[in-house]
């Protein structure tokens, strides 16, 4: 329900969002939350980073703490751990690796601009 008093609208069960409408925008009233919006903001893309990398710094991370639970003598399970997180990596690659090539694919058809050079 809205009731409209001279110039300040109100929200009658809300009483804190109104907003002045004399057309100066000096007076709008700083508690009010919905101040209008003239057009509708830009989609942002969500970020979709190579995902690769992440495998292999993910495996990389897991041989290197392999490696030192192996030349500082550590627990044997700490061993296990790291050789379970190395090789559930595989897979993990192998399923990043399909994702980045249907990224490619993705991007070259809503950017024809768009080109991924190998180097």
């Amino acid at each position: 329900m809205t009731v409209v008093t001279g110039t300040v609208t109100q929200i009658a069960w809300r009483p804190w969002r109104r907003v002045v409408s004399d057309g100066e925008r000096g007076r709008e009233d700083p508690l009010c939350y919905n101040k209008g919006v003239t057009s509708r903001k830009p989609r942002v893309e969500p970020p979709d980073p190579p995902m690769v990398p992440f495998a292999l710094a993910g495996m990389a991370a897991f041989a290197v703490a392999g490696l030192a639970v192996l030349l500082f003598h550590g627990r044997s399970e700490w061993w296990w751990i790291c050789v379970a997180g190395f090789l559930a990596g595989i897979p993990g690659l192998l399923t990043m690796l399909r994702h980045d090539a249907n990224r490619r694919r993705r991007r070259a058809l809503s950017h024809p601009d768009f080109r991924v050079t190998e180097s």
